[in-house]
């Protein structure tokens, strides 16, 4: 896992690079519009979606991206980028987007759905750093076909309440610490996934998403990926 993952962060930023010199021989009388950069990782979050290989302006950057597998953030030009996913056994493309990336800003692209549906979902990261002895940790209901869920401590407080498919809900600042966290069906005693001994790291920035299918088994069982953002 770690050598394709390093593989695939070679691709991008050879990409990167590849952009952004080639943007400069339009930018000449404004030297630093080519310097101005986004990151972007990218998220495959369809469970019954083939490998993808991620294009971008018309080049493919990654090859064979696995289901629940992320690229980690790297560094695109900012600007209108055409961003395609094709699904490797087909060559079919399934999700076609331009992404409006502005400079400085960090973007997460999840592609979600069951590959029948499979969509792209774009967001914006605030990777503000945490306060002190606090980690911050935001929520995505990636399940198609799970109902609306509760995030909660075992036994303690929701933290993220009433989480719909697609719905996203934003960072927040949580005590650093190992928790047992359970996500419930929504305003019920339901567990539907038990979280244990998940540690939250001081001045850690966090994504946990809800993946797979509810009945789904193997690599498409219902379960929880967690993403370091910082």
């Amino acid at each position: 896992m770690m050598k394709s993952t390093r593989t695939l962060m070679v691709a991008l930023l050879a990409l990167a690079a590849v952009t952004i010199v080639g943007c400069s021989d339009d930018d000449d009388d404004n030297p630093m519009a080519s310097q101005a950069t986004s990151r972007v990782m990218v998220v495959h979050a369809s469970p019954d979606a083939p490998d993808v290989d991620i294009l971008i302006d018309g080049s493919t950057a990654v090859s064979g991206l696995l289901f629940a597998q992320s690229t980690g953030y790297v560094p695109l030009s900012s600007g209108s980028r055409d961003v395609k996913v094709r699904a490797v056994p087909t060559g079919d493309t399934v999700i076609s987007a331009s992404l409006a990336l502005e400079a400085d800003k960090n973007y997460t692209v999840f592609a979600i759905d069951s590959v029948s549906s499979i969509e792209p979902l774009v967001l914006e990261d605030d990777l503000t750093a945490p306060a002190s002895g606090k980690a911050h940790v935001r929520f995505v209901h990636l399940s198609p076909n799970a109902p609306a869920v509760d995030v909660a401590v075992t036994g303690g407080p929701i933290l993220f309440g009433d989480v719909t498919f697609r719905e996203v809900q934003g960072f927040s600042p949580v005590d650093a610490g190992t928790y047992n966290l359970e996500v419930r069906l929504a305003n019920q005693s339901t567990v539907v996934l038990p979280l244990p001994n998940i540690t939250l790291n001081a001045g850690t920035i966090y994504t946990v998403y809800a993946k797979g299918f509810v009945g789904g088994s193997g690599a498409q069982a219902l379960d929880a990926g967690i993403i370091v953002n910082n």
